[in-house]
């Protein structure tokens, strides 16, 4: 065991204690995939990471991405996480943007004052649900089935299942079954007016609240702030005309958190997530 450079950041927030925590080892060098599981599991937060040397030529860093029970080929919060305590480390990006290397390939990492975006990684796979999906979904979720309004796959390594309902507060009313979901990753919008006609965003008011749903060995959890779900959230709702090219999501609100997502297609058609990161933890982890 050595003493390593340690960060715990919170994302999707920019006061402290309000988003989603992550661990960040800043050193993984020599560790392995056990030692990596067993610290993830240790923290008892929704991921770890472990930064290594580029692999890549393009790259500035690689990570790794785990959360309880299992490694992850991205996601999001650790992306941004991540990049935020690898440069207040003192890491220098090669070019303008950071970019970073993960399972899903190299990942773009904007900076905007405290602000970081990354560019949505393309769908592993997009499209509706099948009909027994849905159901199975509806009857977890505890719904109707009428109370789907929207339904489709926003798989981006993270295979989330992803359902529109009709509003915010049907959202926020949720109590989902564990038993019935289980094994799934779920993803769940209503927005704040009516679908398809979701006003530009004004003054960092969020237009839709999101709730995620995943699998862990204890059942199923509730993620306070998604990345990797807001950024396929992003690519269906715009690509469908049932969001503005630009707006913002909130999530967290059932769990006494208050993230905020900003998310942004450029004029290429490519999708931004972006979010406030804010050091809490600073210091050294044995491992």
């Amino acid at each position: 065991m050595q003493q390593r450079a340690f960060m715990q950041v919170d994302v999707f927030t920019a006061q402290p204690y309000l988003g989603n925590p992550l661990a960040v080892v800043l050193d993984g060098t020599g560790l392995t995939t056990a030692q990596m599981q067993a610290f993830t599991d240790w923290t008892n937060l929704s991921e770890a990471t472990f930064v290594l040397p580029p692999s890549h030529p393009q790259a500035d860093y690689d990570v790794r991405i785990f959360c309880p029970g299992r490694e992850l080929p991205f996601a999001g919060h650790p992306t941004l996480g991540t990049c935020h305590a690898w440069l207040q480390a003192g890491g220098v990006p090669k070019g303008e943007d950071v970019v970073q290397s993960c399972g899903v390939g190299l990942v773009k990492i904007r900076r905007a004052g405290n602000r970081l975006a990354f560019a949505a990684p393309a769908l592993r796979r997009s499209g509706p649900l099948s009909e027994e999906d849905v159901l199975l979904i509806a009857r977890g979720l505890g719904v109707a089935r009428s109370d789907i309004l929207q339904h489709a796959w926003c798989d981006n390594g993270p295979g989330w299942r992803s359902v529109m309902l009709g509003s915010a507060a049907q959202v926020l009313a949720l109590t989902p079954d564990a038993q019935v979901l289980q094994g799934l990753d779920i993803g769940v919008v209503g927005p704040r007016g009516k679908v398809g006609v979701v006003a530009a965003h004004e003054d960092g008011d969020a237009q839709f609240e999101v709730r995620a749903f995943f699998p862990t060995q204890n059942g199923l959890s509730e993620d306070p702030v998604t990345g990797s779900l807001n950024a396929a959230l992003g690519q269906w709702l715009i690509g469908a005309g049932l969001a503005p090219e630009q707006y913002v999501a909130s999530q967290g609100t059932a769990l006494g958190r208050a993230g905020r997502v900003h998310v942004a297609r450029d004029a290429h058609g490519h999708v931004w997530v972006g979010g406030d990161t804010v050091t809490c933890i600073s210091g050294q982890v044995r491992l």
